[in-house]
């Protein structure tokens, strides 16, 4: 049955704008695969850019260490015996009981050696044995010489635990600071403080041995 010219301008017309052929997509569109190459499990580094690597790991003792002679340990008995003749003279019993502590924990260090720590370096933090610490929970770094061993230094932003100490044993100087670098600024120097100043002087002034004969 023909259709007249009034009814056809009633049916709906197909659009004259849709692509004829798959060609006429716009570029990038064609063919799309289902699952893109650089999610596939055969390329695991692609795959996870962000994989956690061991940057520096060594083992060395856990602190500083150096054996004492026998003057050091006459030398300190003799001014504990000192201080605890005035702090009886004075009546304070309490004080006397806290210096003893003191020497005795002081005399222990020097004498049981510290057992090896292992420490490791990744790019998400430092490890030291099993206590894990985050780049974003470290502030910055710095280096000292403490009983002639090089010591890593870390301060944390929390107050607790503060500091991390580190000894390089036989890791270079240098080559810890190139790997630390990109992750934690160096402050080359540390103001000392009042407890240090006089531990220094203490130790320069009236020392506890001979340190040619401890050597």
């Amino acid at each position: 049955m023909p259709v007249k010219e009034s009814e056809e301008k009633l049916l709906p017309k197909e659009p004259l704008d849709l692509p004829k052929e798959p060609l006429d997509l716009p570029a990038g569109r064609q063919g799309l695969p289902r699952e893109s190459s650089a999610f596939s499990p055969a390329n695991p580094s692609e795959s996870y850019p962000g994989e956690v690597k061991t940057l520096l790991s060594w083992t060395s003792p856990g602190r500083p260490f150096r054996k004492r002679g026998r003057q050091y340990y006459l030398t300190s008995l003799l001014i504990m015996l000192l201080v605890e003749v005035i702090l009886f003279l004075f009546a304070q019993y309490l004080l006397m009981l806290v210096v003893v502590s003191l020497v005795f924990v002081a005399f222990a260090l020097a004498t049981v050696p510290p057992r090896d720590f292992h420490y490791r370096i990744s790019t998400e933090g430092i490890t030291i044995e099993d206590h894990f610490f985050l780049w974003q929970e470290l502030y910055d770094f710095y280096f000292r010489r403490i009983e002639r061993i090089e010591v890593l230094h870390v301060r944390t932003h929390s107050l607790i635990p503060g500091e991390l100490t580190l000894t390089l044993g036989d890791i270079d100087k240098e080559h810890i600071k190139r790997v630390l670098l990109p992750f934690l600024p160096y402050r080359e120097m540390i103001r000392p403080t009042f407890m240090e100043k006089s531990g220094n002087w203490l130790s320069k002034n009236f020392p506890l041995e001979n340190t040619k004969v401890a050597s």
